[in-house]
């Protein structure tokens, strides 16, 4: 199902805090499946629970990216305070002790992620002709007015 295009420019209040939560892995070395994709497979559960208790989690939304050797999803999250209790849910938890001992640091695949606290008034959006994406499909999506035409204005508006 094709997703709704919003004609025109758009953007995101800039009011409340987020959460930017950058995470992946990495096909070190390609021949070795019995060793990444136990990995790879770990995600679609975890990311399945994620919307399903979106609102108690504090998930807000996430977009995801597949290349040949590495993923990456970017994530939006209401508090650091609820990506650190997710990271100590039993789901995680299990997925990562998992990755351990079975991977460790034999270098067959690597994991990483960033996470980025923005604070209002720190951070702008837009959208132009766009179905809801990122942020924009986090947070409360609006039309650009023309006392938020640019991005100056979006900034600590």
């Amino acid at each position: 199902m094709a997703k709704q295009v919003f004609n025109g420019r758009y953007t995101t209040e800039n009011s409340e805090e987020v959460v930017v939560f950058i995470i992946g892995m990495r096909i070190n070395k390609r021949l070795a499946v019995h060793k990444w994709f136990p990995v790879f497979k770990a995600m679609p559960g975890m990311i399945k629970e994620l919307y399903t208790h979106k609102e108690e989690l504090g998930f807000l939304s996430m977009e995801s990216y597949f290349g040949l050797r590495t993923t990456v999803m970017i994530q939006y999250w209401r508090s650091t305070d609820d990506l650190i209790a997710y990271a100590r849910n039993e789901k995680h938890l299990n997925a990562w002790k998992a990755f351990n001992q079975k991977i460790g640091a034999s270098g067959v695949v690597g994991i990483y992620h960033e996470t980025y606290r923005l604070t209002p008034g720190e951070y702008e959006t837009v959208y132009g002709n766009m179905p809801l994406y990122g942020l924009g499909k986090a947070l409360k999506h609006v039309p650009i007015t023309k006392n938020k035409d640019r991005a100056t204005q979006r900034l600590n508006a």
